[in-house]
């Protein structure tokens, strides 16, 4: 406990699942928490919960990755005590739809292009420099084992998490040579409101996903970037790929009848 002490966490997707994970595991290590999401009044209501469990100090923002303008104006608008990001958890993302690629929703294909991809580099773009300037920082990136075989009816999904991975590495490169540490962790089936959020809202469709198996929670994936952040200094963990044990990658599952 401790470990983060005074330094500054910008966590985006913030106000649930694997973003909220990590607002409360980071706030136990006694980070400060700048957190973002599009649901101000879920990250207004998590703040005493967070300083309660050991934050040093809370900051939250209304962001939509998707937006390139707001991205950067939010950042260039943050009070001077919160411009100095040591770690960047790119966590906003989502799923849309579970169609045949030549039926699939443009509209769903847009929302997850502009959301995983685009909105990450654009977060990215806005906040890396700094960390550049400054010689410190730790960017982790939250892809998927869909980034690394891709699965029937998620063409467009499982190709915006292959980007992320990729752009993981690009960023690696092109920073080698000053101390920012760059990290994906890249999660199997983790039971969140992801599959919520994928079939919009229809409860009963996205329990079925998890059925008959354990997943992972968002609480192990937390655990996961806490671990990657907190190696010393010379120490990058580039990659993680954690999966629940019912599960081998994105095509196969041991699903108990």
């Amino acid at each position: 406990m401790g470990k983060l002490k005074g330094q500054t966490v910008f966590i985006t997707g913030a106000s649930s699942g694997i973003g909220l994970a990590c607002a409360r595991s980071f706030a136990v290590e006694g980070a400060r928490l700048l957190i973002a999401a599009r649901r101000l009044d879920r990250l207004t209501a998590l703040a005493p919960e967070l300083r309660q469990l050991g934050a040093a100090d809370t900051h939250a923002v209304s962001l939509d990755v998707q937006n390139r303008s707001e991205v950067q104006q939010r950042i260039d608008d943050l009070p001077g005590e919160w411009r100095d990001i040591d770690i960047l958890i790119n966590n906003a993302g989502l799923s849309r739809g579970l169609d045949k690629l030549y039926e699939g929703n443009i509209e769903d294909w847009e929302e997850m292009i502009d959301t995983n991809v685009k909105g990450l580099l654009y977060v990215t773009r806005a906040v890396v420099p700094g960390m550049v300037k400054r010689g410190r920082g730790h960017v982790v990136n939250l892809g998927s084992t869909a980034g690394h075989l891709t699965y029937p009816n998620g063409a467009v999904y499982c190709a915006s998490k292959a980007a992320e991975r990729v752009i993981t590495e690009g960023l690696r490169e092109d920073v080698l040579g000053t101390p920012i540490r760059v990290t994906t962790v890249d999660p199997g089936m983790v039971e969140t409101e992801f599959s919520e959020v994928r079939f919009r809202g229809d409860a009963t469709r996205a329990a079925k996903v998890y059925e008959n198996l354990t997943p992972l929670q968002a609480e192990d994936v937390a655990e996961a970037i806490v671990f990657a952040v907190t190696r010393p200094a010379h120490v990058n963990i580039a990659e993680i790929l954690l999966t629940p044990v019912d599960q081998a990658n994105s095509l196969l599952f041991n699903r108990r009848n």
